[in-house]
């Protein structure tokens, strides 16, 4: 601690030489004592955004381990953003030891995946807590979490995970967590925990940075320098993912509002959770988590303003209607004559990533350059497989379409299998080249490719076509579109009422009342 002279404090002199000079003179020397305190500070990761509507069978432990086994030890300390983002600040430190524990690498599939079983999350905690439990004494614990997991009997997963750690770690030791802004986090988590960092922006370019930012909070509450105040409010405001996108007002005004707060009130942590409306969960909606140092009073006046400015602003974000399959392929034509190329074809709604109903309008209207990425098929995969088809061969198989009517027909491809390999953790994927120019990548589970760099591989060269069709909502726009690399972006909208589209109030919510939030209530 630095020496504090105060106007009253005695005047001491030791020859013509005074205490204050000899401490200045012994701290720049570096011959006062130090403070020997290691914090030893255990990491965990444990993350699902999870699609409760979507079909298929509950994901099981065999699920969590397909891509792989738990990470453990220094392993977990890069397992995601968030997590070597805190490590990097941490590492900063001379002061803290970090300690990973046992986490899963992620399900097969993502976010196309429904309910987690009780037995998933009862397993891969409970391997957490008996390696904190060999850990102890700890002095903090970080959490690298996404706040919208599903779970079958747990209805607020990330908060019983907090809960279930302070059993064993005790009151007194500090608990903080990353969160996606996707979350759906009402109080229940702050109670367990003492802070939560949430990304502000969709892409969520800031992940590194909030796991620094958690870093630093958790070494000053670890110090005593910081005593969390927090204040939490809900906002009954519900909005398909696809209207969250941070690039544009008022979702960027929303995040700016809360970063200014944060700038005028040092100590001040402002979060915003948006919401996921495709887990079925008593927590669902948007939410503000407010953390000060000491101060309640400013921890409420910020929650309420944050509260009352997105409840004001909420008509602005809460709507968006898309152009159907046909009319964007027909938008596409255009924009090809029209030299405004690449183009985006973004199929937002389609989370198994297997609908084939802009991949036929495409081939019924004749257009090609077309780089499909990605279609979800494992039985056609499996198939090349089994028949040990090698690039070079024909290929002639109906694809995609087989998760129910809301993914449209099986659509047949004849072409000439043009890769096959491992990519993107999985171990089967396959590339298909057919008609003029156009290449057709296949995946065993839903893929989201977000960059052109990520399709450039074997023989598929992305800058070589004119139309890229994706499955994905927002993070397309960090490679195609927020880097000028396309010039045509279209949001395709699907032909029915299912679920992954703006149209909630189609879908069968078991464990909210659809009419508590705006805009589907009578407000």
């Amino acid at each position: 601690m630095l020496f504090n002279r105060s106007v009253n404090a005695p005047h001491y002199k030791t020859g013509s030489e005074t205490v204050f000079v000899l401490i200045l003179f012994l701290l720049s020397t570096g011959c006062m004592p130090k403070n020997d305190k290691t914090y030893r500070v255990v990491v965990a990761r444990f993350s699902h955004e999870t699609c409760t509507f979507c079909p298929g069978k509950e994901p099981g432990i065999e699920d969590w381990i397909r891509l792989g086994p738990p990470a453990e030890g220094e392993d977990v300390l890069n397992i995601s953003t968030y997590v070597r983002g805190f490590v990097s600040e941490s590492k900063t430190f001379d002061d803290i030891e970090l300690i990973g524990l046992t986490s899963p690498l992620g399900v097969f599939g993502g976010t196309s995946r429904t309910w987690n079983k009780e037995e998933v999350f009862d397993h891969f905690v409970g391997l957490m807590l008996e390696d904190l439990k060999a850990a102890m004494p700890v002095d903090g614990v970080f959490l690298s979490l996404h706040g919208a997991m599903a779970v079958r009997n747990i209805p607020r997963p990330e908060a019983e995970m907090a809960r279930r750690f302070r059993e064993i770690v005790g009151p007194d030791v500090p608990i903080v967590a990353t969160f996606d802004l996707h979350g759906n986090e009402d109080e229940a988590f702050l109670e367990w925990a003492d802070g939560s960092f949430v990304t502000k922006r969709f892409p969520h370019y800031d992940s590194y940075r909030q796991g620094q930012r958690a870093s630093r909070y958790l070494r000053n509450m670890m110090r005593g320098t910081y005593q969390p105040a927090t204040a939490v409010r809900r906002v009954p405001i519900l909005t398909a993912t696809v209207l969250q996108w941070t690039g544009q007002s008022p979702l960027m005004d929303i995040m700016e509002r809360a970063r200014r707060w944060e700038d005028r009130q040092p100590g001040a942590y402002v979060n915003v959770f948006l919401g996921f409306p495709w887990s079925d969960v008593p927590t669902l909606g948007a939410s503000v988590h407010v953390m000060t140092n000491n101060d309640q009073t400013l921890a409420d006046q910020i929650a309420d303003d944050m509260h009352e400015y997105m409840w004001r602003i909420r008509a602005d974000w809460a709507h968006g209607e898309f152009p159907e399959p046909r009319e964007a392929v027909q938008m596409t034509r255009e924009a090809i004559e029209a030299g405004k190329t690449p183009v985006v074809l973004a199929d937002y709604w389609d989370r198994p990533g297997d609908a084939t109903w802009t991949l036929r309008d495409l081939i019924d209207q004749g257009v090609n350059g077309i780089l499909y990425s990605a279609l979800t098929d494992e039985p056609a995969l499996e198939k090349i497989w089994e028949l040990d088809l090698q690039p070079g061969d024909p290929f002639d198989m109906e694809v995609g379409g087989y998760t129910g009517e809301q993914a449209g027909n099986p659509v047949r491809i004849t072409g000439t299998l043009a890769w096959k390999g491992s990519r993107w953790r999985y171990d089967r994927v396959a590339a298909i080249s057919f008609g003029e120019n156009n290449m057709l990548i296949l995946t065993p589970a839903y893929r989201q490719n977000t960059t052109p760099g990520q399709l450039r591989f074997g023989p598929v060269e992305p800058d070589d076509y004119d139309v890229f069709v994706l499955k994905s909502r927002v993070h397309f726009r960090r490679g195609f579109d927020e880097t000028g690399y396309a010039k045509t972006i279209i949001i395709v909208d699907t032909p029915g009422d299912w679920f992954g589209t703006t149209r909630l109030d189609a879908l069968n919510y078991e464990n909210v009342n659809l009419d508590h939030f705006y805009p589907f209530g009578n407000f």
